[in-house]
């Protein structure tokens, strides 16, 4: 259950929250996860949701690349919702069933194509201390998808980074009929 009230009506928030509160009902059609907690501070609501907005529809990153990277931080951060909201998502975007596999056991790299590995690897170097990652490592992507994706690659690590923590903290649970992470 989760650990704090749920703000799903406009009218539990205040006069100034309420901006803020129809700009992610406009941008995503409702208020759901982990929108209904963050909006005990509606501005820091939604300018989380502008930018994970921003990611997830705006940015040009390839929405396969995107979709490996996080699922792979759900991994990292063990967050059972992240991970029911995008294993369809990463399938619906073309990721190969063994690499979503082998990110869900935690056993990737290992066992998937270099192009995805190297995804993979370079989240789990920014998650995992020291979080940094190896020159050669960096450069390698960055040759690959160039500088406008590299930063996009990044951003969307940190952002999904960022949701995970919120569902962790408030103890959002997988949504029923949704795809389990075991932990």
């Amino acid at each position: 259950m989760p650990r704090m009230p749920e703000i799903t009506q406009r009218d539990q928030v205040d006069d100034a929250g309420k901006p803020h509160f129809d700009s992610i009902i406009a941008s995503r059609g409702r208020i759901g996860a982990p929108y209904q907690y963050l909006l005990h501070s509606p501005d820091q609501a939604a300018r989380v949701a502008h930018t994970i907005g921003f990611a997830r529809f705006e940015a040009t990153l390839d929405r396969r690349v995107s979709e490996i990277a996080i699922c792979a931080v759900a991994r990292e951060l063990d967050c059972l919702y992240e991970w029911a909201a995008h294993e369809d998502d990463a399938r619906a975007a073309g990721v190969a069933e063994q690499t979503i596999e082998a990110i869900k056991r935690g056993s990737a790299p290992e066992g998937i194509g270099e192009e995805d590995a190297a995804i993979v690897r370079y989240v789990q170097a920014l998650l995992r201390p020291p979080h940094r990652v190896a020159e050669a490592a960096f450069e390698a992507l960055r040759q690959r998808l160039g500088d406008r994706h590299m930063a996009e690659l990044t951003a969307v690590i940190g952002s999904y980074a960022m949701l995970a923590c919120c569902l962790n903290a408030f103890d959002v649970p997988t949504p029923e009929g949704r795809p389990i992470l075991p932990v």
